[in-house]
């Protein structure tokens, strides 16, 4: 006697769904930004203390003007070792990210989740009437995956 059908054990439907999951609902809203005049050792400073590995730029009025890393911080290193000058005068706006791709507060973070993987960014600022106003990362994108505890990702 074989079995007729089975469909296996169903998920529970849970309030809400993927498609209502937006970057807003995951982004990172208290974030530590830089300024284009600091420099580069005082950004590493923080980085690491901090454990994070890069952040937005900002300006006075809290407008995004670039994003410094980790890895802008290692080819300042490079540089400074390979021409034998100090790092002490470096700023960050010699270093930084300029045209920096920002994401849609409003867009779906599974959509946000392909933007990622299609460029090969560990974070996105989210601006919002020139101010930034908040940043994604791909861990964010992975809370939001750990939210939905099994459901399709429609």
């Amino acid at each position: 006697m074989g079995i007729k059908s089975f469909m296996g054990r169903r998920a529970k439907p849970t309030k809400g769904s993927s498609e209502n999951i937006t970057v807003s609902d995951y982004m990172s809203k208290n974030l530590t930004t830089f300024r284009a005049d600091q420099s580069v050792l005082e950004v590493m400073t923080i980085l690491i203390k901090n454990k994070i590995s890069g952040a937005p730029v900002v300006n006075d009025k809290y407008e995004l003007v670039g994003i410094i890393s980790e890895g802008d911080c290692i080819k300042q290193i490079s540089e400074s070792r390979y021409y034998n000058q100090p790092m002490e005068d470096v700023k960050v706006e010699q270093h930084m990210a300029k045209n920096v791709e920002t994401i849609d507060g409003n867009m779906n973070v599974f959509d946000a989740a392909n933007k990622f993987l299609q460029s090969k960014h560990r974070r996105f600022p989210i601006v919002e009437n020139g101010k930034l106003v908040g940043q994604i990362s791909q861990k964010d994108v992975l809370k939001a995956a750990l939210a939905l505890k099994g459901q399709t990702w429609k």
